[in-house]
């Protein structure tokens, strides 16, 4: 049977416009649909917009920093309005861009919602179209807890178009969304209260980092209430009082759900075309992103493996070099960096300490200090570096920052760690002075070791 196109993506987002694009070029008869935005949740309601609120941040407290230097800036209230005008500018813009590459790549666009009718056939914008291969990107959404009030509480995708800056905000969760967010409000003048179930934010990172973090945070006048549960929000008046499990209360003007998201699978109708997702609704991929249908695949976010922007695109670039572009390849999941944009950021790649150690004895190496900048600004900031070496191959397999300019020293630490750097890489290489990064450079002593005792078991 001859079909209607080659390739039929369903999602815009970072994975399925890179997919898309390059499949195209590759001379591939490509459809693409999104209902909703292109560029996905990166662009419009994540990492792209949720940087720019952090830099917006960042000005103001720089301004406050430069007495130290001998400036004197007289700092006036922060415009909220006037920084999401400009936000939404600029997304608009990148909107556009997205929407270009498919039309210059020559891809047909659908903006509107496809859903399966069988394995070759969609549904979409009122007509059936039919594709020899289908790719599901369409992403995830953020969710809220299932207690009574969450109603009255927004999630990540509403904070960025809050008509006003709440002077008082509870943002519960303890991920990256959360901690991101807590630094954004406090920075632009809110009172912050952080609620989370476990000890310390950010699980499943690096220990060290989860500690420096959560001072951090309080140095930032982030009010923290570690190991609570909320059970109920009501309304008192316009503010709303959270009631936790443990009795306590919390009154607030604004509640901001970060307690995680969920892949986008509801009503596309994969049950019409055998498409199999686990327990969470995510798309079961093997390593070639192959769904249990053989000519269907998924990438992204809605596969819910490893949910970071570039690997999205990472996969969607494989994907199309694969299938039409004569070079088969996949994409690794290992020492994938990333950071989290917190104030101050955190950036990783590898494995945390305590998985590493449960793989067998590891040296670790960590430094904290305060940065040049702040001896002088007078802030109270300081800067934790860690490096987590396999003991018998002396390979570095793990690198974590807690610090300004994380995310900037961690990209260029990836590609040694890619390409298998030991230790004596590291310490044989010359740093560059006076900067924060020259000390994974320069750290000689090592500060423990660990996993000794389960290799010996």
């Amino acid at each position: 049977m001859k079909h209607e196109f080659d390739l039929f993506v369903i999602g815009g987002g970072s994975a399925g416009v890179r997919c898309a694009r390059i499949a195209a070029g590759h001379g591939a008869r490509v459809a693409i649909a999104e209902e909703r935005f292109w560029g996905g949740t990166c662009v419009n309601v994540g990492c792209v917009p949720k940087k720019l609120l952090v830099q917006a941040g960042e000005y103001g407290a720089w301004a406050d920093d430069a007495a130290g230097f001998g400036w004197t800036i007289k700092k006036g209230p922060h415009d909220w309005a006037k920084l999401i005008a400009a936000k939404d500018r600029e997304i608009g813009r990148l909107n556009g861009i997205y929407r270009r590459l498919l039309d210059n790549a020559g891809a047909t666009v659908f903006e509107a919602r496809a859903t399966f009718v069988d394995q070759h056939t969609l549904e979409v914008a009122g007509k059936r179209v039919t594709a020899e291969r289908i790719v599901i990107a369409t992403g995830g959404h953020p969710v809220r807890l299932d207690i009574p009030g969450a109603e009255l509480g927004i999630i990540s995708d509403d904070a960025f178009y809050l008509e006003t800056m709440p002077k008082r905000v509870a943002i519960i969760g303890g991920g990256y969304i959360a901690v991101e967010f807590a630094g954004i409000f406090a920075a632009l003048g809110a009172h912050v209260d952080l609620v989370y179930r476990q000890p310390l934010p950010l699980r499943g990172f690096d220990q060290d980092l989860r500690e420096g973090l959560a001072e951090a945070l309080k140095a930032n006048g982030i009010a923290q209430h570690p190991g609570c549960q909320p059970q109920r929000i009501d309304a008192v008046g316009d503010a709303r009082r959270i009631t936790m499990k443990n009795g306590h209360t919390l009154e607030t003007d604004l509640v901001f759900f970060a307690t995680g998201r969920k892949p986008h699978t509801e009503g596309l109708g994969l049950e019409r075309a055998g498409v199999a997702t686990n327990p969470v609704g995510a798309v079961i991929v093997d390593a070639q992103l192959r769904t249990n249908a053989p000519h269907i695949y998924a990438m992204g976010d809605v596969t819910d493996r490893l949910n970071l922007t570039p690997v999205a695109t990472a996969e969607g670039h494989a994907l199309a070099d694969s299938l039409f572009g004569r070079n088969p390849r996949h994409i690794s999941l290992e020492n994938v960096p990333t950071a989290v944009f917190s104030t101050p950021p955190i950036a990783t790649c590898g494995l945390p300490e305590e998985v590493a150690a449960a793989r067998g004895p590891v040296d670790v190496f960590v430094t904290h200090f305060t940065p040049m900048r702040h001896t002088m600004s007078g802030r109270n900031r300081r800067t934790m570096m860690k490096l987590v070496v396999d003991q018998k191959t002396q390979v570095v397999v793990g690198a974590h920052m807690l610090g300004e300019d994380a995310p900037e020293i961690m990209q260029g630490l990836a590609i040694a760690m890619i390409c298998g750097a030991t230790k004596a890489d590291f310490d044989r290489t010359i740093g560059i002075h006076p900067t924060a990064a020259e000390e994974y450079v320069t750290m000689r002593t090592r500060s423990r070791v660990t996993g000794a005792a389960q290799a010996a078991e």
